[in-house]
């Protein structure tokens, strides 16, 4: 395959629409069309659904990690020739910028994940693309080659990744005091607390349909899943405010609840029951030195924001 073609094979699922993808690679859409028709004669297989926004079929999830992993080791070489360990000068417009697909759960972006980031981008030469999702369902971006590495809860590596842990997550179950003079009676911190226990039909906040932490801790803790009203609020930052804010009570990371547990805006429903979430580093198994710097400063900034597993 020729380099414009996994370029513009990318571009498109970035994108979504040859149009868009027209419009990042200054060309035509007609010519977006027709790289990926000479791809797809070359190959002997469709490898692009024309939807909206395009999929992609099994042979062209192949195509993209191939495109994916040609770029990476491009930008490799590029920065080796400069001669320039520390990448290319920030201050250079006309440097290639090479694009840097990653996963990461909502939480670790609201909290530890970008200062670890911070300034890699101009030393590296790199474009970040963050694709947020939940930390078990990470993964599939993986496999698909939407990304080239991902912050997952997963250990056992997909095909042609490798796993390193970062650390553990802890949550807190935590309400506004208000909300838990107004549903919870007096608890007992015993294993048959009644807070605990009427806490399953009281409102609660949950991230989105996929969110399994509250439910998880009211079966450890008070025998059972909760059956009252959800909220479903899908931005981490918002989810910690609304909490705060008395629509329900929820599992909050520390490093979104600790200061607001010592200010008196939140209180704790079960202070010796926290939930430890493990999370891992699944990259795919390439040399490249710009992945291993990546890598290194997500294990630097996990290790100090997460939990030792």
């Amino acid at each position: 395959m020729q380099t414009e073609q996994l370029q513009t094979l990318s571009a498109l699922v970035d994108e979504g629409t040859f149009d868009a993808a027209a419009r990042r690679l200054h060309v035509t859409a007609s010519a977006v069309s027709q790289r990926v028709k000479a791809m797809e004669q070359e190959a002997g297989r469709v490898l692009v659904q024309r939807t909206t926004p395009v999929t992609l079929t099994e042979a062209g999830t192949v195509m993209l990690r191939f495109a994916r992993q040609v770029a990476l080791l491009e930008a490799d070489a590029r920065r080796e020739l400069a001669g320039d360990s520390a990448g290319p000068d920030a201050a250079d417009e006309s440097r290639p910028v090479t694009r840097m697909p990653l996963a990461v759960n909502a939480d670790s972006l609201a909290t530890w994940f970008l200062p670890s980031l911070a300034g890699l981008g101009d030393e590296l030469g790199v474009a970040f693309d963050l694709h947020r999702d939940d930390q078990e369902r990470t993964t599939r971006l993986l496999r698909s080659g939407t990304v080239l590495a991902a912050v997952t809860s997963t250990r056992e590596p997909v095909q042609g990744c490798v796993t390193s842990a970062l650390g553990a997550m802890r949550y807190r179950a935590v309400c506004s005091p208000a909300f838990r003079e107004q549903w919870l009676p007096g608890g007992t911190g015993g294993a048959q607390d009644p807070e605990l226990v009427a806490l399953r039909s009281a409102p609660a906040v949950h991230f989105d349909n996929a969110d399994d932490l509250q439910d998880a801790f009211l079966r450890d803790t008070a025998g059972g899943p909760g059956s009252g009203p959800r909220h479903f609020i899908p931005t981490s930052g918002d989810f910690a405010r609304a909490v705060v804010l008395g629509f329900g009570w929820g599992m909050l990371p520390e490093q979104q609840c600790l200061e607001p547990l010592a200010a008196g805006e939140l209180v704790e429903l079960a202070p010796d029951s926290p939930v430890d979430v493990p999370l891992y580093w699944q990259r795919w198994n390439l040399r490249s030195a710009l992945l291993d710097s990546v890598t290194a400063a997500v294990a630097r900034g996990a290790a100090a924001s997460l939990l030792p597993l």
